[in-house]
C-alpha cells in the first residue's frame, strides 16, 4: 500500500526547519522530496546595504554553528579585491579558530548522531567536550560562539601564550579518542545500524557535486584545504579522511577522524605560530571595481562567497554565497530511496543539513 508521509517543516525528526516528502510503499521509502525556504532572512540583500566593515558582522550570522567560516570567506574576497597580503602570524590564527570551530561543529553533530542511533549517553558525553572546545574558542576570542575573529588583512585578536590552549587541546584529543571515535569506527552496535543505510554511490556524489564529508566518504577526496589551499593550511600536515562505502556508518567515520585531524593541525599551528604583525592594515582599505572570488573548507564542505565591489561606494556591490548544504540537499533524496522509514532521520542528519544559512 502506497502512502505519503510528510516529515516537517517543524518536527522532532529534524534539527531545523524544512519539509520532507515521503512516498512510502509500507515502510520502505520509494521516493522523497525536500522543501526549504522557511528561514529566509535576505542577508546577502542585507550585506549591500551595510559598509564593508559591518557587513563583516553580518556575515558571521549567517550560521550560528560555522560563523567564523563565513567572515573568513567574505574577508578573503575582500582581499582580493583589494590586493592584501595577510600576515604569516594572522594566517596561523585563522587555522586555530577555522579547526577548533570544526570541532565544535562535529562534536556537536556526533552528540545528535549518537542519540539518533539510541547512544543517548554518547549525547552527553559529546556536549560536554563541546563546552570545552567552545570554552577554549572563548578564552581566545572573548566569545563562545561569534568570534569576531577576521578582518580584513588579518585578525582582531592575538595569541600571546600558545601553551595553555595547546594543552587544551591534547586533553581534547585524548578525550575525543576515548570517548567518541570507537563508538562511531568500532562499535558494533553503531555498524549494525548504520552500516548499508542511506548509500550514496561514487558516481552519484560525483553526478550531484556533493561536498565537505558527505562526499569524503563515497569516496571523493575533495577537500579545499588541500586543492586550493588558504591560510596557512599549505604550510602543515594533515590526512584527509576518505571512506568509500557511502553509507551513513561511512559518514559518521569520515568526522570522527577529522576530529582528531583539526586537533593535530591546531597543534601544528601554534607550534609553528611566527611572530610579527597580526591585525594588518590599520588604515583604511580602498577596495576597486571588480568582483573576488573565495572558497574555504567548512565543516560540512565548501563555502563559496563572491563579492563585488563598484569601486566608489563604501557598501558591496553584490555578495553572493553558496553554503555546502545547499550543495548536499539533492543527495538526501537519492539517500532515502528504499531505506526503511524509520532510517529517515538519521539518513537526512548524516549530511549535517544546516538549513537556516541555505536559506540565508
Amino acid at each position: 500500500m502506497t502512502h505519503r508521509i510528510s516529515i516537517g517543516p517543524y518536527h522532532p525528526a529534524l534539527e531545523e526547519p524544512y519539509k520532507l516528502e515521503l512516498t512510502c510503499d509500507g515502510e520502505v521509502v520509494r521516493e522523497a522530496e525536500l522543501r526549504i525556504g522557511f528561514n529566509f532572512r535576505a542577508v546577502e540583500r542585507l550585506a549591500e546595504r551595510r559598509n564593508f566593515t559591518a557587513a563583516i558582522a553580518l556575515m558571521e550570522r549567517v550560521c550560528g554553528i560555522c560563523s567564523n567560516v563565513h567572515t573568513l570567506s567574505f574577508c578573503q574576497g575582500l582581499e582580493r579585491l583589494a590586493e592584501l597580503e595577510v600576515p604569516p602570524r594572522a594566517r596561523h590564527i585563522r587555522v586555530v579558530i577555522a579547526e577548533l570551530e570544526r570541532l565544535h561543529s562535529h562534536v556537536l553533530w556526533a552528540g545528535i548522531a549518537g542519540k539518533l542511533i539510541g547512544f543517548k549517553t554518547m549525547f552527553m558525553a559529546c556536549f560536554e567536550i563541546r563546552e570545552k572546545v567552545m570554552d577554549v574558542l572563548e578564552a581566545i576570542s572573548g566569545n563562545r560562539v561569534n568570534y569576531a575573529m577576521n578582518r580584513v588583512g588579518g585578525v582582531n585578536r592575538d595569541i600571546d601564550d600558545p601553551a595553555p590552549i595547546q594543552k587544551a587541546v591534547a586533553d581534547l584529543e585524548r578525550e575525543v579518542a576515548r570517548e567518541i571515535v570507537p563508538v562511531f569506527t568500532r562499535s558494533r552496535t553503531t555498524r549494525a545500524r548504520c552500516q548499508g543505510v542511506g548509500v550514496l554511490p561514487l558516481e552519484e556524489a560525483r553526478a550531484l557535486a556533493v561536498v565537505g564529508p558527505t562526499a569524503r566518504a563515497s569516496g571523493v577526496g575533495q577537500d579545499i584545504r588541500r586543492a586550493a589551499p588558504y591560510a596557512a593550511y599549505e604550510e602543515l600536515e594533515f590526512t584527509v579522511p576518505v571512506e568509500t562505502a557511502g553509507d551513513v556508518l561511512a559518514r559518521l567515520r569520515v568526522r570522527a577522524l577529522e576530529i582528531l585531524e583539526s586537533c593535530r593541525i591546531v597543534r601544528q599551528a601554534l607550534e609553528t605560530l611566527p611572530p610579527g604583525d597580526w591585525r594588518g592594515p590599520t588604515d583604511e582599505v580602498e577596495f576597486p571595481e571588480g568582483t573576488a572570488l573565495s572558497r574555504v573548507e567548512g565543516p560540512r564542505g565548501e563555502v563559496f562567497y563572491s563579492v563585488t565591489a563598484d569601486g566608489e561606494n563604501d557598501t558591496p556591490r553584490r555578495v553572493h554565497v553558496r553554503t555546502p548544504t545547499y550543495a548536499n540537499m539533492p543527495a538526501v533524496k537519492v539517500m532515502l530511496r528504499g531505506a526503511q522509514l524509520a532510517d529517515a532521520p538519521l539518513i537526512q542528519a548524516s549530511v549535517d543539513p544546516c538549513y537556516s544559512c541555505t536559506d540565508r
